[in-house]
């Protein structure tokens, strides 16, 4: 293989799978985002999300949360029982990207801060996560992006060398910490420039994709 890179590790969420919750909050908060934002601003928060990517489970997620705000119960209960439609669909042009890495028989794998709970709902509805060799979630190792012991356990798990990997997320502070560990860090923008960006390390991957920034929702 051309160049260095003999591996590519990708984030999930925001760079091959299209997840909000705002997808199942704008069919309760009919016509009325701004109380939507409140309730994910003040209530339902990313700290909290992340505390379950972390491997917090959720029954005691939501027990704490209907506690503080027992007015907001049902809406709550919204984003554990009905978090499958928080999923939107794959983000096609990565999906490609993975597809033709793997087809050059790039070693490929995928490190994800994801609740360990709802994975599997994840893993039922998108097939090219089993393209990995190796997928790390953040809630079943109880470890989240970007402490680095989570990167050394894909590292070690996988036998990747730092110095010939590539990471791909879409937060700034989870690529800092990567090439803290001596991999190359891509910042998601979008498929068409991660492209650009992988064919300049030398990857064998096409120069263009018929695939779509996202698919329809």
């Amino acid at each position: 293989m051309p160049g260095t890179i003999a591996a590519v590790v990708f984030d999930l969420g925001g760079v091959l799978i299209d997840w909000n919750p705002r997808y199942l909050y704008r069919t309760i908060f009919i016509d009325d985002d701004d109380g939507m934002e409140r309730f994910l601003a003040d209530v339902a928060t990313q700290e909290w999300n992340a505390e379950q990517d972390a491997g917090r489970p959720w029954h005691d997620a939501v027990d704490l949360l209907v506690a503080q705000h027992p007015d907001r119960r049902d809406l709550i209960l919204a984003y554990d029982q009905r978090w499958a439609e928080m999923l939107g669909g794959p983000i096609e042009g990565t999906v490609a990207i993975l597809d033709e890495l793997r087809r050059a028989d790039v070693r490929i794998a995928a490190l994800s801060n994801w609740s360990a709970e709802k994975f599997p709902i994840a893993q039922a509805r998108y097939p090219f996560l089993d393209w990995f060799e190796a997928v790390v979630v953040s809630g079943a190792v109880r470890l989240v992006k970007p402490d680095p012991r989570i990167y050394r356990h894909l590292l070690d798990l996988t036998g990747f060398s730092a110095a010939s990997t590539v990471f791909v997320d879409d937060a700034p502070a989870n690529v800092a910490a990567a090439e803290q560990l001596g991999m190359t860090g891509l910042l998601f923008r979008d498929p068409e420039t991660l492209r650009r960006e992988l064919r300049g390390l030398g990857l064998p991957i096409g120069p263009t994709s018929e695939g779509s920034l996202r698919s329809p929702r």
